[in-house]
């Protein structure tokens, strides 16, 4: 059983960027689990700080720099701490650390307009039989609301199509994405794609988060 990975657009993220104080917290976890992308670690955010991102139960994304000038992106589920103010931000010391090499950094923090997790075996599996249109709890990742399947790639890197029914690869005239992408109108040709069903082939699996 291969383990998906699962891609999660979050549509409903604001274009905001703030600039915030980072700070390594060692109480908070930062296990295996997390360092393979399998689990989002945790963001404490002031109250404030949580109502100017409108990210209440969402997650935030913190960018840091290294000290070669190289960006980095930490995803993280948010949790409000009422004892910060609305400049600092917590984050696993242990993360951090890995990821710059200091325990306190400046930094800008938005929401997530996109994420990915790796699914393990267990959760992988309850994908298995859903079709693109169909909706999975949140839960599956830790968060509120729903999962709507939009589509996914399978071990060879071709995408499934919403419109072909079944799991199986097809090879069918296209005229648009997924798939294939005309260079010129009325353009067409014949491509192999997947059908909408999630089988054992596929190995990611793309979602939209909606919020409750």
């Amino acid at each position: 059983m291969p383990e998906f990975k699962l891609v999660v657009s979050n549509p409903s993220a604001k274009p905001i960027k703030l600039k915030v104080k980072v700070k390594g917290d060692e109480n908070l976890s930062f296990t295996q689990q997390h360092k393979e992308r399998r689990v989002l670690a945790t963001a404490k955010l002031s109250p404030k700080l949580i109502e100017k991102l409108e990210v209440k139960d969402g997650v935030v994304t913190i960018t840091l720099k290294t000290e070669e000038g190289k960006k980095v992106n930490l995803h993280l589920k948010v949790e409000e701490d009422g004892n910060l103010d609305e400049t600092t931000v917590l984050v696993p010391m242990d993360l951090i650390g890995e990821k710059i090499g200091e325990f306190e950094a400046d930094g800008e923090i938005s929401p997530s307009k996109a994420f990915q997790l790796v699914l393990d075996d267990e959760r992988s599996r309850r994908l298995l039989g859903m079709r693109i249109k169909d909706e999975i709890s949140a839960s599956i990742i830790g968060l509120k609301g729903k999962l709507v399947i939009t589509g996914g790639t399978d071990n060879s890197g071709f995408p499934m199509r919403p419109d072909i029914p079944g799991g199986a690869k097809k090879r069918v005239l296209l005229s648009g994405p997924p798939g294939y992408r005309p260079t010129r109108k009325g353009e067409r040709k014949r491509k192999t794609v997947r059908g909408n069903l999630i089988t054992e082939d596929i190995v990611q699996v793309n979602t939209v988060w909606r919020h409750e």
